[in-house]
């Protein structure tokens, strides 16, 4: 895959994560940010970097299109849907003609609530909040628009994210770990390199497909709390009952769901992920001092 070219709408957080392994693996890079501010971190991160803030779409990025072979969408949906299609798909179309894969970084919200039960990606999606809905919606016109392209395209349906720079250390570290406890609450996570690797991993297959990337083993929020204070050898903040607990509106929408999303399909396809649960991601990064970030 040495002779790849990839173009990352949105390297933010997963985004530039991706793009800094894809680079590390040899293979050209680019990527967008919202303003020429975070140039440097592109640049570091060995991507070439791009404007892009969502509504225009400058004529050095279509140019620099021409040239990619894979695309990877990382910026959701805003109050007009996806920023990119169906305003431009005209555009991308005729830029783009040596794309051979597209990705697409959802998230597990689309199913909505399943009241505790595991989940795959042939689930009825079923969205309680907006957010959800709208990225339901870019999903569908992102398939469209890689049906039009007759170019694979994969959907990476993820889980809470985290990873070096945004971990529970960080908020035991600045008081703003909370342990709320509300019965049969579990969720899913992923930590972003996993992310970046599935990202590659089905790229380099030119693999197509609803694919949920998330960890192996959905766990209740709490027990993520307790289990990193006890490697900071700290004492773990006392718990909170969720009706009593002080949440923003979209922090309480989360624990309005409650799902197990299941792995299984992208492990078909020879993907392993490095860390598979909480426990094994939160050890590593207390282990090494990755949980404190700065390069992100």
């Amino acid at each position: 895959m040495s002779g790849a070219n990839w173009f990352i709408f949105g390297a933010g957080f997963s985004g530039l994560e991706t793009g800094r392994i894809v680079a590390a693996n040899g293979m050209k890079a680019a990527g967008t940010t919202r303003t020429p501010e975070r140039f440097a971190a592109l640049a570091e991160a060995g991507l070439e970097p791009f404007v892009f803030d969502g509504r225009w779409l400058d004529k050095s990025v279509l140019q620099r299109l021409g040239e990619v072979t894979h695309l990877l969408m990382s910026i959701g949906p805003n109050e007009n849907g996806d920023p990119l299609v169906p305003a431009y798909a005209k555009q991308l179309r005729h830029h783009t003609g040596n794309l051979e894969w597209i990705g697409y970084l959802s998230t597990v919200g689309v199913y909505g609530d399943h009241d505790g039960a595991w989940v795959d990606e042939t689930t009825q999606c079923k969205p309680v909040s907006q957010r959800s809905f709208d990225r339901l919606d870019a999903e569908k016109s992102w398939a469209a628009f890689a049906d039009a392209s007759r170019v694979p395209l994969a959907t990476l349906r993820l889980s809470g994210i985290y990873g070096p720079g945004r971990n529970t250390f960080g908020n035991l570290a600045d008081g703003s770990a909370k342990r709320i406890i509300k019965p049969g609450q579990v969720f899913n996570r992923i930590h972003v390199k996993d992310i970046a690797r599935a990202a590659l991993h089905l790229g380099a297959g030119h693999t197509g497909g609803l694919f949920n990337i998330t960890d192996s083993e959905p766990a209740p929020p709490q027990d993520v709390v307790t289990f990193a204070a006890g490697l900071m050898g700290v004492a773990p903040p006392p718990e909170i009952a969720y009706d009593d607990a002080s949440m923003s509106p979209m922090a309480r929408s989360f624990y309005g769901e409650v799902k197990r999303v299941s792995n299984a399909k992208v492990r078909t396809t020879g993907f392993v992920f490095d860390y598979p649960d909480y426990r094994t991601a939160l050890t590593a990064m207390w282990q090494n001092g990755e949980w404190q970030g700065g390069r992100h």
